[in-house]
């Protein structure tokens, strides 16, 4: 890493241990520079330790690691469309479980998001943009650590109180008192977002969640060329009329020389085919309306946000093993294939009523079904072209594998 993006590094693991700005804050707590730095570090390792234990669960058989495994971008190692936790680890989840790298620089969420000036027209309202989770519902690291941790359906803890029994049970008195001091540990509150706390603080640790590491990185830097079909793939992935995927996938640095992030941190709805493979989606009535509900309760009833779902990274996308928000499919040329098969053949991937017309949209209730994006490479109408052919979609796939951290420079 070179020594700007260690600076951007450590800014960032300095705001999440709450060490921020010039330590102006760390000195006026009474700690030193080296002191604000040691307790940093302190944080991350009892983080790292902490969201690899399945002691912290209700099973005991469940880890932040078990859902989010490092070798697979922090993205789940099967392909189940949603997984199960719970108690006996049978209760099966609403939504595919999204990736945690690349979170660093995630804006908080607002309906009303406006580009820097150094970026592009300040004057456009992009809409609803940032915060966590699919649904932007959470801002900060520590409140989407405490998710999992509660979820009947993940960790199953159900409140703060048994997580930190569980933490005390484990062994983890002697790090948080290192760290926080022991008399808060008669603190339930104080402890639970103690433990939380170093979860946010080791996810923004840039080893292992945004390291920059990637083949693409490496081009950027002019240290090595694409291939002739990662290059045609960057062409495509950048062309308005053919995949248009930067549109939303922002694949250039920006103007201060930061990485490209692979998104713009906005919500769309992509008409995404229900799953029969979500045990929830069994009841017709049922819907993930992602902004509007039903995880999500303050949108509630904003129809105009019925069936958006923030837009994922697409950093270490090649390491995973299902796609979009209800984990549809899963291989990564499928994924790239419905952009363009959506409209041109809605017959694969929609079904078709005994009167052989094919139902688009299935996952929607009619009134929502104006929100579906239509922008480029959607559109077009049954049998038309697509925008991309066979070949074309196979090479965005081989550009799209050249984001996958821990790429190595062949030797010179």
């Amino acid at each position: 890493m070179d020594q700007p993006r260690r600076l951007i590094a450590l800014a960032f693991a300095l705001a999440a241990s709450g060490l921020t700005g010039n330590l102006a804050r760390a000195t006026d707590a009474g700690l030193t520079r080296p002191q604000a730095y040691a307790r940093a570090a302190a944080l991350e390792a009892l983080g790292r330790k902490l969201f690899f234990d399945p002691s912290l669960s209700a099973s005991g058989q469940m880890a932040c690691a078990t859902c989010h495994d490092p070798a697979h971008g922090f993205s789940p190692a099967n392909e189940l469309a949603v997984q199960r936790g719970g108690q006996d680890r049978r209760q099966p989840g609403l939504r595919a479980v999204p990736s945690l790298t690349y979170l660093q620089a995630v804006p908080p969420f607002t309906e009303h998001y406006y580009d820097s000036d150094d970026e592009g027209d300040a004057s456009v309202d992009n809409g609803p943009t940032g915060g966590l989770t699919w649904d932007g519902r959470m801002d900060r690291g520590r409140d989407q650590a405490a998710v999992p941790l509660l979820s009947p359906f993940e960790m199953a803890n159900g409140t703060a109180a048994a997580v930190v029994l569980r933490a005390r049970q484990a062994g983890y008195d002697a790090d948080l008192a290192a760290i926080y001091g022991a008399d808060g540990l008669a603190d339930t509150d104080k402890t639970f977002a103690a433990l939380t706390h170093a979860l946010e603080v080791y996810e923004q640790s840039w080893r292992d969640f945004y390291p920059y590491s990637s083949k693409y990185d490496a081009y950027l830097a002019g240290r090595i060329a694409l291939t002739p079909q990662e290059a045609r793939g960057l062409r495509l992935f950048e062309d308005p009329q053919k995949g248009n995927c930067a549109s939303c996938h922002i694949s250039r640095r920006g103007n201060d020389g930061t990485p490209p992030q692979f998104t713009d941190y906005g919500f769309i709805a992509l008409g995404l085919p229900r799953n029969a493979a979500i045990p929830a989606n069994a009841d017709p009535a049922w819907h993930d309306l992602g902004l509007c509900g039903p995880l999500r309760a303050d949108l509630a009833g904003r129809a105009e946000y019925c069936g958006l779902f923030r837009t994922p990274s697409l950093r270490n996308v090649a390491l995973r093993k299902s796609f979009f928000h209800n984990g549809l499919v899963h291989s990564l040329r499928e994924a790239v294939a419905f952009y363009v098969e959506r409209d041109t053949q809605p017959e694969k991937w929609f079904p078709s009523g005994r009167d052989g017309r094919v139902h688009k949209f299935d996952d929607l209730p009619a009134q929502f079904l104006t929100n579906v994006n239509r922008e480029p490479p959607f559109g077009g109408k049954p049998g038309d072209r697509p925008a991309l052919s066979a070949a074309e979609i196979g090479d965005i796939v081989a550009f799209l594998g050249t984001l996958t951290d821990g790429y190595a420079p062949p030797a010179r």
